[in-house]
Parts: structure tokens; sequence; C-alpha cells
């Protein structure tokens, strides 16, 4: 399982525009072929950080979900939105065993 984890901070005067906008991202993307979750999440600390959370089976899902040109539009316009740079980060996990 590949594990994405990312966050952005978005200017204030922008945030219900990168909350509409990442809302549906996220809905879209979880209708892809190998996405088994996506979901955006606001910081309680700092209303204007956006935490995304996925989790897709396999490398290849996510990049293909990468490749889409909707994908690549929502970094770009959320990154106009951004007061900072974002971060992300790709885990490869796999289960521990119960």
């Amino acid at each position: 399982m590949i594990i994405v984890t990312g966050s952005v901070v978005v200017q204030e005067a922008h945030l219900a525009q990168a909350l509409a906008l990442s809302l549906e991202h996220v809905r879209r993307s979880r209708g892809e072929e190998g996405c088994l979750a996506h979901a955006v999440h606001q910081d309680v600390e700092n209303p204007r950080r956006l935490v995304f959370l996925e989790e897709w089976t396999d490398q290849a899902a996510l990049a293909a979900h990468f490749a889409l040109p909707a994908s690549r539009a929502f970094v770009r316009a959320l990154g106009a939105l951004a007061a900072e740079p974002p971060d992300m980060q790709v885990w490869k996990a796999r289960p521990t065993g119960a």
C-alpha cells in the first residue's frame, strides 16, 4: 500500500476557495482505480492549514493519479492560493500482521 501525506497553509483570503477545490479533488480521486482512501482535513490549531491523507493500492495507481490533467490542475490551483510552499511525502506501507 502507498500512503501519501501532505499539507498546505493557504492565504486567509482564499481559504473558502481552497477548501472547495480540495473537496472537489478528494471526491474525484476517491473514484479512481486503486484509491483506497483520500481525504482533506482542516487543522484545528491553524484553520488555514489543510492536511491531506491518501491510501493507494500501489505505486502504479498513484502514478496514474498524478498523471491525470485534473490532478495537475488541482496542484497548480491550490499552489496559487498557498501562503507557503506545500509539503508532501509518499510512504510505502505494509501490514504488521495481527
